[in-house]
């Protein structure tokens, strides 16, 4: 069986189990890969906080080369069947695409990994180092089932100088060049509420009391104006470098990039500064009362290196009246790893081999992925790198999360080969 209708079968597999998170239900996609993998000679270990959440770790012993691991996460967002073309869990074959829930994000890299370390494992591969398998769960929700719990109670399996996961990976033409993006950091989810005050009464009389809810509109006016103050950050600066042969201060940088290309300055737009995105109002949850209190949730992304308080005095700055602040937590992600590395040469070596001319790009992811905690707490060097070539970046983007979602076979069969190259060709 050719390694293209491996994976193929075995996305499908993935695609018809319904592991929306909540609840998740992992265990089911563990079982379907550990009967996999036991099929080709591969024994692994299933370990959860609790039975129906379970992860799966496996790993092929190599030489005393560094190691790298294969890691992905089998839960997926919510699917409503009313906006599909096709039942979301169908895992049915169009047009060379298999569609459903998580193609993309990320059962997709998940089947192509699982497919590149069964076939090293039965073709007894000449392996540099140790290769690591970890298919883990709930990284969509991230309520430490899944990576964050593995690396505090199991930290020993999860060992590995090396990550490949999600975060990268798409074929960009930029100024007439051909890029692969690899994401080699991401900026810090640091989520915060806006709470204002006022008195609650009747709705009938609004005189007599004072409409918190009013309060909220100068505060989201200013939250529209304001401009956290841009920067370069290594990985911007690494990105325009290669693709603009110079770096530009950081106020010209989305001017050069869109003269280069729009998709470039598409790219980098969310990396020159903080983003403050607000999402949600509550105040009365009656329509004949009014509110005397009013909270305002804002979706906050930080630089790598950036932190709350500097967050908070630029909002103090900027944001007129009476408020209270309050941090969901105390942020996540916001964490980088070198570009300078062996898996960064055995990735560029992969492109050059794929696609003569190609380079490879380095990026920053503006979400979070489970990259994070590897680097925090193991010290890995993580990479966000799965090959999208068939696909297009701009249909991509439109798909993950969304409705139609799907991944072309090419795709997959091109991540097979990428996984299985890092593999056998990484060294110190």
């Amino acid at each position: 069986m050719s390694y293209r209708t491996e994976v193929t079968e075995l996305l499908q597999e993935l695609l018809r189990l319904n592991t929306v998170n909540p609840p998740g239900n992992e265990t089911i996609a563990a079982d379907l890969l550990r009967d996999y993998l036991a099929r080709h000679g591969v024994a692994c270990e299933l370990v959860g906080r609790v039975p129906e959440r379970l992860n799966l770790i496996a790993r092929l012993r190599g030489g005393d080369g560094p190691s790298v691991m294969l890691t992905g996460h089998t839960d997926t967002v919510l699917a409503d069947p009313q906006e599909w073309s096709r039942d979301p869990w169908c895992g049915d074959v169009v047009d060379d695409e298999i569609w459903g829930r998580g193609a993309l994000d990320m059962k997709g890299h998940v089947a192509a990994a699982v497919v590149a370390f069964a076939s090293l494992a039965r073709e007894k591969a000449a392996l540099p180092g140790d290769v690591v398998l970890a298919i883990v769960a709930d990284e969509e929700v991230g309520n430490d089932f899944g990576m964050s719990w593995l690396v505090k109670s199991h930290p020993e399996p999860m060992r590995a100088d090396f990550a490949v996961n999600e975060g990268a990976g798409e074929r960009c033409v930029l100024g007439g060049r051909v890029y692969y993006l690899c994401s080699a950091a991401e900026k810090m989810t640091a989520p915060f509420t806006i709470r204002l005050r006022g008195r609650s009464g009747h709705a009938a009389d609004p005189y007599v009391a004072d409409n918190a809810l009013l309060k909220v509109a100068p505060v989201l006016e200013a939250l529209g104006r304001l401009q956290p103050p841009q920067s370069l950050i290594p990985e911007v600066r690494a990105f325009l470098e290669t693709v603009l042969g110079e770096t530009p201060p950081a106020e010209l940088a989305l001017e050069r990039a869109r003269t280069l290309q729009p998709l470039a300055a598409q790219l980098i737009a969310p990396l020159l500064s903080a983003t403050l995105s607000p999402t949600m109002i509550e105040a009365s949850h009656l329509r004949n009362v009014i509110p005397g209190a009013c909270t305002l949730e804002v979706d906050c992304r930080l630089l790598p290196g950036q932190t709350t308080g500097e967050m908070e005095s630029i909002l103090r700055a900027g944001i007129p009246g009476d408020w209270e602040i309050e941090w969901r937590d105390e942020g996540l992600g916001g964490t980088r790893s070198p570009l300078d590395s062996p898996l960064w040469r055995s990735l560029e070596s992969w492109v050059a081999r794929i696609e003569p001319g190609a380079r490879l790009a380095p990026i920053c992811g503006s979400g979070f992925t489970d990259s994070h905690y590897l680097r925090q707490s193991l010290g890995t060097c993580a990479y966000g790198f799965f090959p999208l070539k068939a696909m297009s970046v701009e249909l991509a983007a439109t798909l993950a999360h969304s409705a139609d979602e799907r991944i072309a076979i090419d795709d997959l069969e091109l991540g097979v080969d990428m996984f299985r190259h890092v593999a056998t060709t990484l060294d110190s």
